[in-house]
């Protein structure tokens, strides 16, 4: 059995539906937190069970007879997700579950300016502890994120960036497919386990791409830190998410996301989609 949280999320979703495409529906089942969410995988014969990592009791009861769990890791920027991936874990450990599947990030570090990758490396460190087989899937940065990222070049003309470095975007939907082929493979995959695109652009070759793609010169500009804080609050960002945003830019310039790796390409049979399709 094959137990999937997030799965009414794009991410977890788009892998319960690569897995559907080889399992019979009793094989496989998802946790959510509103199950009212999930009806197209009660309607395909898939169980729906309720769990949330906040509320650690549901989860036990929610994880029972998994072989393999793929947890989806929390992307609220205002939670402890270390807490509630400890909380995962640990109701894993309790269910018997056979190994965990984390969705990690290919960034995942200690003291990385980029918060999230901090959290990963910390949840890395629990699944290490926990004493069962573990796979941790560091996907590369998300291509979809350049929509907000390489800022309203649309609107300026100009991709406007604090800090430029190389990064692996990779399509989310690569990402999702190679984690259903994972958990389908007949040989485990152990410890950290990158996916990303076979290239790592920076944000002026971005800025470039967009010229292609719409037909028009977009330039580019490294504002440096202060500015584009300045920028971003001045245009109504909120000044948190605007310092978290940051440390992306800041990782990225200190080569944190620039690593990549041929895995994501042959479990997928295919070139990876490239960044370019994302951009419009």
């Amino acid at each position: 059995m094959i137990v999937i949280t997030g799965a009414t999320g794009a991410l977890n979703g788009a892998t319960a539906d690569h897995l559907l495409e080889h399992l019979d529906p009793s094989g496989l089942a998802v946790v959510t937190r509103d199950p009212s969410r999930a009806q197209r995988f009660t309607d395909r014969g898939v169980e729906v069970r309720r769990g949330d990592y906040a509320e650690p009791d549901s989860l036990p009861a929610a994880f029972s007879g998994a072989d393999q769990l793929l947890l989806v890791s929390s992307n609220d920027p205002g939670a402890d997700a270390v807490a509630l991936h400890r909380a995962a874990i640990d109701a894993a450990v309790h269910a018997g579950v056979g190994r965990i599947l984390y969705t990690s990030h290919q960034g995942a570090a200690h003291g990385s300016p980029f918060a999230p990758a901090d959290g990963h490396a910390a949840t890395e460190d629990l699944l290490r502890a926990s004493g069962v087989p573990w796979t941790s899937l560091r996907n590369g940065f998300y291509a979809h994120s350049t929509a907000w990222l390489m800022g309203p070049w649309q609107s300026t003309g100009t991709v406007s960036v604090p800090v430029d470095g190389p990064v692996s975007w990779t399509a989310r939907e690569d990402a999702a497919e190679a984690a259903a082929r994972i958990l389908l493979a007949d040989e485990p995959y152990d410890g950290p386990v990158t996916l990303t695109a076979p290239t790592a652009p920076t944000f002026g070759e971005l800025a470039e791409f967009a010229s292609e793609r719409s037909g028009r010169t977009i330039g580019f500009e490294v504002l440096g830190e202060d500015e584009w804080l300045a920028r971003s609050t001045a245009a109504g960002q909120d000044p948190h998410m605007a310092g978290f945003l940051l440390g992306m830019y800041q990782a990225a310039g200190q080569g944190r996301f620039a690593g990549t790796d041929p895995l994501l390409g042959q479990l997928l049979g295919r070139a990876p989609r490239p960044v370019q399709d994302q951009i419009s």
